[in-house]
């Protein structure tokens, strides 16, 4: 694996982030935006996907999906856990997103589960730009933010409301 600024310890805890984060359904973890999820197929794109419980859910409501997940055994378990033709398993990171950034496209939905808290402030800066040329016109940024202790060997960082909408 290479080493991926706000990745750190994900690989060597890997098999347990898999059992923890399978645990907690996607209707459980979106609730309180659920009802902003497209009902039609769109092109969604998660950013961050980890195991793959939300590309998978995702897909299973007829989208297609490109999950990007920059951690080699995160991105392992996802694909064993959630094979789907509706999913795109991606390797690439933010800030950049070069592979993505590259490819030009654009989404009707892209998510950021408790991604973004694990970037410092000028990794932030430098990612919104390039999430924001993801989303299509009209299209929608879904993100949510991991408040708490920070794991130990983990690295995270306070992110506030006004910061990000200031950066979009």
């Amino acid at each position: 694996s290479r080493r991926v600024s706000g990745t750190e310890n994900y690989a060597a805890e890997a098999d347990a982030l898999a059992r923890q984060y399978e645990s907690i359904t996607f209707a459980e973890t979106h609730r309180p935006y659920l009802h902003l999820i497209p009902t039609v197929p769109s092109r969604v794109l998660d950013i961050g996907a980890g195991t793959g419980r939300d590309a998978a859910a995702l897909a299973e409501m007829g989208h297609d999906v490109v999950a990007v997940e920059p951690t080699d055994e995160m991105r392992a378990h996802a694909m064993r856990l959630h094979p789907s033709p509706g999913i795109e398993w991606l390797d690439d990171s933010l800030p950049d997103l070069a592979v993505l950034t590259a490819r030009g496209e654009a989404f009707d939905l892209v998510m950021m589960t408790a991604v973004w808290m694990h970037l410092d402030e000028e990794q932030r800066r430098c990612a919104m730009p390039n999430v924001a040329r993801l989303v299509r016109a009209g299209g929608m940024l879904i993100m949510s933010l991991r408040y708490g202790p920070v794991p130990a060997g983990r690295r995270m960082f306070v992110v506030t409301a006004d910061e990000t909408t200031a950066l979009a």
